[in-house]
Parts: structure tokens; C-alpha cells; sequence
């Protein structure tokens, strides 16, 4: 009926007068248990008239195609095939129908028999022509249909079984299936007036030519049969069934966080399906695009949902609204100064590539009509380059077209979305997401509807930039595939950070930090999907010997958009690999001073390579902990400021100690106290030999621009020479040694009215040195809580009054948030909406 009748007002949606057209894929109609969950579904669903459009079970058009093949080879072995085909339909009939199945087994045995001399006769004469294959293959729907039908039969429905072979008449052109729709149409009336039924089940894939042969739609053709039954009955609705909750913005298997989109328009669904998405067939819209028939994409399995509904409305919202990515391409390049202002060249090139029957999957040029290079399957690339190198052999042999070459291992990336159209810096959004993902982009191609950006990338690539710049159009959280190396106080602290604002991250910032590998000087703990709250269990029972190489592999498997390694070792052989992996694209955050202080050659080498690839390096922890001092320096010079001087209290436990002594206690009893709450190194000799602190001023004077190393600072120790030597245990037992010599300092600072404490200093000529001095008891480092940092600006602009940064310096939550906070910082730098 037509949707146009009028409803009155109080008529629920489910009782209009509607005519539906159900189509139904192999995995919804597998075995015997599928096809009774179908009936149901069709049962339970109140349409005025039901059109229901099946294809082969699962499997079967393939192994009907394979049995030909068998038996036109003369291979024997294609009578226990025969044979198993034959038993699984009729276990499923007698599954289905049980004591009333005879007629439907009588009637499968007839057509069985009929393929079995089909087969025998190709057996004999040795070939497999397309007429007898497209007669073999159709026959899965055949049976198909005719189960489904009459098991619906069988639970007391009215039921008619339309063979789309006496109905639709088609032909094949270049272009693919041309319906007659008037002979078609005329047909179907005429069917129609002796079968009157509500419901109707229909073979998809099957049709006959003008000559009244039988043929096939094509592969994906059952989708196509349901689009053009559709517009034969004049339906309201396409209701494609199949596994999947409807469109999904990206290849799930590649993208796990892909969603689903609710709406598409008709050009949106084209453009999608053509790149590969698992979207109904472009064929497939071709009647309904023409009719206005909207498609609804449903899963079979959770028929509940609404899937996805296409049709000819259009939804500016996104701008993209899904992603594809076309693995197994080749690029074929046609390059020469001979090209340029020549008329007919592009056409000489398609009509070479179409006479040997090549496929083009994208094309691009440059306005320089320099060359001309076109995106082709691979299994036709050699193909396609002999055409081209045959069809320009004059000008090749002159001069005027100097190559014809061929790239194998290409992908295409396809973003696609109505939204596009008119909107300013798409395509910077999808060239900047592939960019930070270090992928190379080797062709690019849109259209002027602006509906469609394509891509030509490297295989090896495809599925790191389908992850990229799905995550770059926000259509999933932008994922870190993070490493942590070390996890001591600092790193354990902040992994337990990391887990603790994760649910946070993800559902404000659309950020996925997945934590993926822990590493320490001994183990290592991989896992692929991401390491939760019991990290600390699985580390001490799970962990493997430890191997960065395998660790920085691991971290780089999962092909995520981005890497990252977090290292809170104190370790300079790992230092030695930052190089290596800022080269490689992976970005490094760190506390650890060894990179920043430690030899000019490998800091440098560290910077070039974050230069060169783009990957971030960030140790805002290495000097203050949580607190901002580089990013402060670095504001000032990127300001065009110049640095006088820098000072600064830049040890937390040195700092709780000159704070705490004031000689009411030996200053070994404030080193035992302080080791005793964690803030000094197992060692306190660490701490207090000045060393830390000196790495510190290096780092600073770098960033300001000096070339300073740690043996240009003069160091004051707090360790007296008879006790550098000796263990922890005897330095502790001995550290008393040291009361008297500090007392007396202390003395000697409060007679002048000034306090002690340990400052790193660097001056306007850039000498640098840190140790113990005596300042005034208004001084700013006079005057700080227990265990304060505090650096003082002094420049150009904050001359007369510097610019201070001052807070808690030591401790592991401090010092691992100054981490998180760089870790954040890469993120945002990345495109995460923080």
C-alpha cells in the first residue's frame, strides 16, 4: 500500500499502512536456529505488507562456486561436497519444519539432483562457462528462500515464495545490472494478482537476462535485489539486516573505539561504502536514491536497536562522519616535462588503463600538469603500468615523458561528511592528526563537493593514521600507547595518578592515556590492551626480563596514533635512548636530569631529533617538580626577554633541612629525620654532595641558552672527604662528625643577623655554582615552608623586581603531577581538547 494513506490520529506507529522490505545477509540466516530467530522477528513486526529478501546461508554461494570449479576440473572430490551442502539444507529443513518437512525435503532433492547432473555434465566437458556458473551459484538463495518461507508457512502465516528469476529481468552493461523495470514491474502485477499474501519471501542475487537466461546480480547483488524489490513493490522502507549495529564511523577491527552513526545521507553512505566501510553497496542506493526510499542498516542480532537510517537528508553536523581506509593499492605515476599544456593526456591515460580493464581507485594532479598519478588495485598495478608504458613509448623514448613509475604497499584513507562542504580546515585537521602520527602522505585527492578527502598513504601506516585522524575529528579519544620506565617512589606515584584520572580524561577530554608497558632495571610487564589498577601485583608475579628494544617495539605494535615514554629512572643508559626514540617519533617525558645535564654531544643530538621529528620532549620535572620553571624561563625568552641571572633554592630535602636547622638539633640527627620521611635518597649523600642540585643549574643555564656543563659548576659538598668513600651504613653511623663544622657556620650566619641555605646561582657571564651561603633574614629564600623550591628571574624586563616561582619541591605526588602535568602538555600538543 502506499505510505500516503491517511492514518487517523489515534493509530499506534506499528499499525500504519506500511510496505516493508526486509533484507536479510548469510550470517543473519546461517543455520536452522538463525532462520527461526528471523521468522520471529518478522512475526513480531505489524506492516500492512512484508516483503522479505534472503540470501544464501552462510558459506554456501562459496562453496556453491567452488563446486562448480571442482567439477569442471574433473576433481572427484565434489560429490562428498555435493553431498555435505545437500545434508546441512536438509538438516536444516528437518530442524526447522521437523514432522512436516517431507515436502520441502521432496522438493530440495529434486534441485540437488537437478545440480548434481549440472556438475556431472561440466565434469564431462571440462570448462565452466558463466551462464552454467551464474545458474549454479544463485541456487543458495533458492533454497534459502524457500526454507524461510516455508517455515513461516508452517507457523501459520500466509506466505508466498517469490523466485526472483520469473520476475526480474535485467541486463549487463560496462556499468554492471540495468533493471528493466517496466518488463519487471509488469511481471510482478501479474504474480501479484495469484499471490496476494501479506508476506512475501523473496531469492535476492537471482534475476534472468532479456533472453530469459538466468543470471546473477553480482557479488553484493542480494542487497542490490532487496533495493530493487523494494522500488518494485513500492515500499516505505529498506530495512537491511546484517551483524552490526548499523554504519560505524571506522572499521571496528582497526578502531575499537569506532561509533556508530545514527543518520547518513545517500552521498555520505556512496562515498563510504565505495572506500571498503561495511555499509550497503553503492549499487544498492541507486533505486532508492531514485525513489526516496530510506534505507535502515539493522542487526539482526539486536533487532532492539535503531541502526542506522540513510536517506536523502542531509546532516551538517561533524564535519566527518566516518573514515575509510582501502588496504592492497599501488600508485602508478606518469611524470614528464612533455605533459605540460599537452590537451588529451589525462584522456590517452584512462583509456589506456580501461582498454586493460583497470580499475582507477583515485586520481591526482598538480596544477603543474607535471604528472598525472592514479591510485589502482595491486593485482592490477602491473597491468596498469604495462598499458601506460606501452601507450607512452614514443614519448618516453624521446624524452617527453620521463618515467612511468610504480609504488606497491599503498593504502587509501578516505574521510568523509556532508559537513565538509564550506567548512574552513578539514582537510588541516586530517593533515595535521597524519602528520603527528608520522605518517607520510603520498597523494591527496577531493572533490568539489568537498565530501570526500582521500589520502594515498603507505600500508605499513594505514592503520596508525585510520586510528589518527579518526581520533583527530574527535570520533574517538585520542589515544598514547604510554610507556613508564622505573617505577620507584616517582613512578609508581604517578601511574597510580595516571589510573586515578582516567575515567575523568576519557570522558571530559576524550583523551585515552592506555598504559601498555612498565619497565624497571630488571622486569618489564607488557600487555596489549592497556595495564590496570593491579599493576603492582602483575609486575612482581607477570614481569619478563627487562629489554627496551622489545619495550619500545611493544609500545609501537599497536599501531596507535601516538607513543610515549615516560621515564622516571635516574639512569643515563636510558637517557641514551632518547635520541633514538624522539627520532622515531615516540615522545619522551622525564624527571630524570641525566639528558638535560649530562654530556653537550647527546643533548643536543636529543633536541635535533625532537626538531627533525616532531615528537615531543618535555622535563619540566627535572629542575622544580611539579613547579612551572622551564616553561616560565621558556615564556620570557619566547617573548624576546634576556636573563640576567638565575638563583634559586632548587633542592626540596636541602631546603626542609636549612629550614629546620637552627641548632637546636645536630644537623645529623635532620639528615637521619629527613631520610627517615623520604625526602632524601636512600643515600642522603645524593642529596647533600650538591651534585642534584648542580644538574639542576645546568639544566636552567641550557635553557637559557648557555653551553654549560656540570663540571663548568662550581660545587660546594656537603660530605666531608672521609666520608664519600664510605658505605651507607657507616656514613650514617659516622654522619655526627659533621655537627661541629656546621655549627659553627650557623653561629657565625646568625651573628651577622642571616640564615643558611644551599643556593644555585647563575650570573650575567654565565659562571655557575652552588653551595651553602649565608643571606639576610628578609631575603625571599629566607623565608619559605619546609621544603619550598624557589627560583628568582632576574631580566631584562624583571630587573629591579624579579619574577619568582616558588612551592613544594620535593616529594613523589609533587614531583609525579609535574610529570602527569608534561605528559598533559604532550597531549594537548597533540590535538587531546584539554
Amino acid at each position: 500500500m502506499s505510505s500516503n494513506a491517511a492514518v487517523p490520529p489515534a493509530q499506534s506507529p506499528a499499525a500504519l499502512s506500511r510496505t516493508i522490505v526486509h533484507k536479510f545477509g548469510g550470517t543473519s540466516v546461517a543455520d536452522a536456529e538463525r532462520y527461526r530467530h528471523v521468522a520471529q522477528l518478522l512475526l513480531a513486526r505489524e506492516e500492512s505488507e512484508q516483503i522479505t529478501v534472503v540470501s544464501a546461508m552462510k558459506g554456501v554461494t562459496d562453496g556453491l562456486i567452488q563446486l562448480a570449479e571442482m567439477a569442471s576440473g574433473n576433481l572427484a572430490e565434489w560429490r562428498e561436497r555435493w553431498h555435505d551442502l545437500r545434508a546441512r539444507h536438509r538438516g536444516a529443513a528437518v530442524a526447522l519444519l521437523s514432522e512436516n518437512a517431507g515436502p520441502t525435503l521432496e522438493w530440495m532433492d529434486q534441485r540437488f539432483e537437478q545440480l548434481a547432473e549440472v556438475l556431472a555434465a561440466l565434469a564431462v566437458i571440462g570448462e565452466l562457462p558463466k551462464e552454467v556458473l551464474d545458474r549454479v551459484q544463485g541456487m543458495g538463495e533458492v533454497f534459502s528462500a524457500r526454507l524461510l518461507g516455508d517455515y513461516l508457512s508452517a507457523c501459520g502465516e500466509d506466505c508466498a515464495v517469490l523466485d526472483a528469476r520469473d520476475i526480474l529481468i535485467v541486463d549487463r552493461g560496462d556499468l554492471g545490472v540495468d533493471v528493466d523495470w517496466l518488463q519487471s514491474a509488469q511481471r510482478l502485477a501479474d504474480w501479484r494478482k495469484a499471490h496476494q499474501q501479506q508476506r512475501v519471501v523473496v531469492t535476492g542475487f537471482v534475476a534472468r537476462d532479456r533472453s530469459g537466461r538466468i543470471t546473477t546480480l553480482g557479488r553484493n547483488g542480494s542487497d542490490y535485489s532487496g533495493a530493487i524489490f523494494a522500488a518494485l513493490f513500492n515500499a516505505d522502507e529498506l530495512h537491511i539486516w546484517t551483524d552490526v549495529d548499523g554504519v560505524l564511523s571506522a572499521d571496528p577491527r582497526v578502531v575499537p573505539e569506532a561509533v556508530q552513526l545514527s543518520a547518513l545521507s545517500y552521498d555520505e553512505a556512496c562515498e563510504l561504502a565505495y572506500f571498503g566501510a561495511k555499509v550497503v553497496h553503492p549499487q544498492t542506493m541507486s533505486p532508492a536514491i531514485e525513489r526516496g526510499l530510506p534505507i535502515i542498516i539493522r542487526n539482526t542480532f539486536h533487532p532492539e536497536h535503531p541502526g542506522t537510517r540513510i536517506t536523502a537528508e542531509r546532516d551538517g553536523s561533524g564535519p566527518v562522519k566516518g573514515l575509510t581506509l582501502s588496504p592492497d593499492l599501488a600508485i602508478i605515476n606518469l611524470e614528464g616535462t612533455g605533459l605540460i599544456g599537452v590537451p588529451g593526456t589525462a584522456e590517452r591515460v584512462f583509456a589506456a588503463l580501461r582498454d586493460a580493464r583497470v580499475s582507477v581507485v583515485m586520481i591526482s594532479q598538480g596544477s603543474s600538469e607535471h604528472s598525472i598519478c592514479c591510485v589502482v588495485k595491486s593485482a592490477e598495478a602491473q597491468r596498469a603500468q604495462a598499458a601506460l608504458l606501452n601507450a607512452f613509448a614514443h614519448e618516453l623514448t624521446i624524452g617527453q615523458v620521463q618515467r612511468v613509475q610504480r609504488t606497491d604497499g599503498v593504502s587509501v584513507l578516505a574521510a568523509v561528511g556532508d559537513g565538509m562542504a564550506g567548512q574552513p580546515g578539514v582537510a588541516a585537521r586530517l593533515f595535521e592528526s597524519l602528520g603527528r602520527a608520522q605518517v607520510n602522505i603520498l597523494a591527496i585527492a577531493q572533490g568539489s563537493s568537498e565530501r570526500n578527502i582521500s589520502v594515498a598513504i603507505g600500508g605499513a601506516d594505514a592503520t596508525k593514521a585510520l586510528r589518527a585522524a579518526h581520533a583527530g575529528f574527535w570520533l574517538s579519544p585520542q589515544t598514547f600507547s604510554v610507556g613508564v620506565i622505573g617505577p620507584g617512589n616517582v613512578g609508581a606515584t604517578l601511574i597510580d595518578q595516571l589510573r586515578a584520572a582516567q575515567p575523568q580524561l576519557l570522558g571530559k577530554a576524550n583523551l585515552d592515556l592506555r598504559l601498555r608497558a612498565i619497565a624497571s632495571s630488571r622486569s618489564m610487564l607488557l600487555d596489549e590492551r592497556g595495564i590496570g589498577d593491579d599493576w603492582r601485583e602483575r609486575f612482581a608475579q607477570n614481569g619478563q626480563a627487562a629489554d627496551l628494544d622489545a619495550f619500545t617495539a611493544h609500545l609501537l605494535s599497536a599501531h596507535l596514533p601516538h607513543a610515549v615514554i615516560v621515564d622516571c629512572s635516574a639512569s643515563a643508559e636510558v637517557a641514551d635512548r632518547y635520541a633514538g626514540w624522539l627520532a622515531a617519533g615516540i615522545h619522551v617525558v622525564t624527571p630524570n636530569k641525566q639528558a638535560g645535564a649530562g654530556g653537550w654531544d647527546r643533548y643536543r643530538d636529543i633536541h635535533d631529533a625532537a626538531s627533525g621529528s616532531g615528537a615531543r620532549f618535555r622535563y619540566e620535572a627535572t629542575v622544580g617538580a611539579g613547579l612551572p620553571v622551564i616553561s616560565t624561563l621558556r615564556d620570557l625568552l619566547d617573548t624576546g626577554d634576556a636573563v640576567v641571572s638565575v638563583e634559586g633554592i632548587l633542592s626540596g630535602t636541602l631546603a626542609w633541612l636549612f629550614n629546620r636547622y637552627d641548632g637546636s638539633v645536630p644537623f645529623s640527627q635532620l639528615v637521619t629525620e629527613a631520610r627517615g620521611l623520604g625526602y632524601t635518597e636512600p643515600d642522603p649523600r645524593d642529596d647533600l654532595s650538591g651534585t642534584d642540585v648542580a644538574r639542576k643549574l645546568v639544566i636552567l643555564a641550557r635553557e637559557a641558552g648557555r653551553t654549560l656543563a656540570l663540571e663548568d659548576v662550581q660545587v660546594e659538598s656537603l660530605v666531608p672527604e672521609s666520608l664519600r668513600g664510605a658505605s651507607v651504613e657507616d656514613f650514617l653511623g659516622r654522619l655526627e662528625e659533621v655537627d661541629a663544622g656546621f655549627a659553627e657556620r650557623l653561629s657565625s650566619a646568625r651573628a651577622a643577623g642571616q640564615v643558611l641555605r644551599y643556593v644555585a646561582r647563575l650570573d650575567g657571564e654565565g659562571r655557575a655554582s652552588v653551595g651553602l651561603v649565608a643571606l639576610p633574614e628578609a631575603h625571599a629564600f629566607a623565608n619559605l615552608r619546609l621544603t619550598d623550591n624557589i627560583v628568582q628571574f632576574r631580566t631584562r624586563r624583571y630587573c629591579d623586581n624579579p619574577l619568582i616561582v616558588q612551592g613544594p619541591g620535593a616529594g613523589p605526588e609533587v614531583t609525579a603531577a609535574g610529570v602527569f602535568a608534561d605528559l598533559l602538555r604532550v597531549a594537548a600538543g597533540q590535538g587531546a581538547k584539554l
